[in-house]
């Protein structure tokens, strides 16, 4: 693993393979400069939204679409910046998420101004978002079920944009957390799943790649080609997915019935 890449019980494929050895290679360059955390998050942040501003305008599609990947390496970047240092906090965490969601709006944004079709572009925002909460939350139940801590817990002293970005978070996130968790844990309870079975890295690996990178990467390919329709329409086959992933996760979690004497 790259030093200072996140600890996941399974990798998101192309942070493997592309996005985080990039942003090894910024943050060794960063390591030695007054560049924290946070000012790659509004680094990165800045860089979406001149994506979207030129996804609304038209004419930019392929710039869009490369800022949008240079965003995905930033984003790699100051994290493992922020454990190199030893400079993880809570106010980076929330800030992070709350950039990310304001990102995500614009983009989306971005498509109804250019497309039209409210409904569409809504849907699409809906399985975009998401989908990355299943991702996120499968990998705390995995954890949960194997009473390991969910990634370092941190607390930073109180302060107003603390405040700020964990309302934020609680308003937007949270929502998504227990929606997600509610419904694993309530079928994992109904049906009588073995929760070790149900939650290993396998039912991990089935949703990992709808992490924000795999997310972005794929409008970033449809908007280098054109297709802007065409990738809202791609997002709707991801909840198909999903519950094709739900049936195998199920049947293979049902308890073995117990031999007789």
């Amino acid at each position: 693993m790259v030093p200072g890449g996140k600890n996941r019980p399974v990798q998101e494929f192309l942070n493997v393979l592309i996005y985080r050895p990039l942003a090894h290679l910024v943050v060794r360059l960063l390591l030695p400069t007054p560049v924290r955390p946070h000012h790659l998050v509004l680094l990165h942040t800045g860089l979406v939204l001149v994506a979207a501003l030129l996804i609304a305008r038209g004419g930019g599609d392929l710039v869009a679409a490369l800022l949008l990947q240079l965003k995905t390496v930033l984003d790699n970047a100051d994290g493992q910046l922020a454990r190199l240092r030893k400079e993880e906090s809570e106010l980076g965490r929330y800030l992070d998420s709350g950039m990310d969601l304001l990102g995500n709006a614009a983009l989306f944004l971005a498509f109804y101004l250019r497309e039209g079709e409210g409904g569409l572009v809504l849907l699409g925002f809906l399985v975009f978002t998401l989908t990355q909460a299943w991702d996120f939350n499968l990998e705390y139940l995995y954890r949960k079920a194997r009473n390991e801590p969910f990634r370092p817990q941190v607390q930073d002293p109180p302060s107003f944009w603390l405040r700020l970005f964990r309302g934020l978070y609680a308003l937007a996130y949270a929502p998504q957390d227990w929606l997600v968790r509610s419904l694993e844990e309530g079928l994992c309870r109904w049906l009588r799943l073995d929760p070790l079975r149900f939650w290993d890295e396998l039912a991990v690996a089935s949703v990992v790649n709808f992490g924000l990178t795999t997310h972005l990467f794929f409008m970033g390919l449809f908007l280098a080609l054109g297709q802007i329709r065409a990738y809202l329409l791609f997002l709707l086959l991801l909840p198909v997915y999903l519950v094709g992933v739900y049936v195998w996760r199920i049947r293979r979690s049902i308890p073995s019935p117990r031999s007789g004497p």
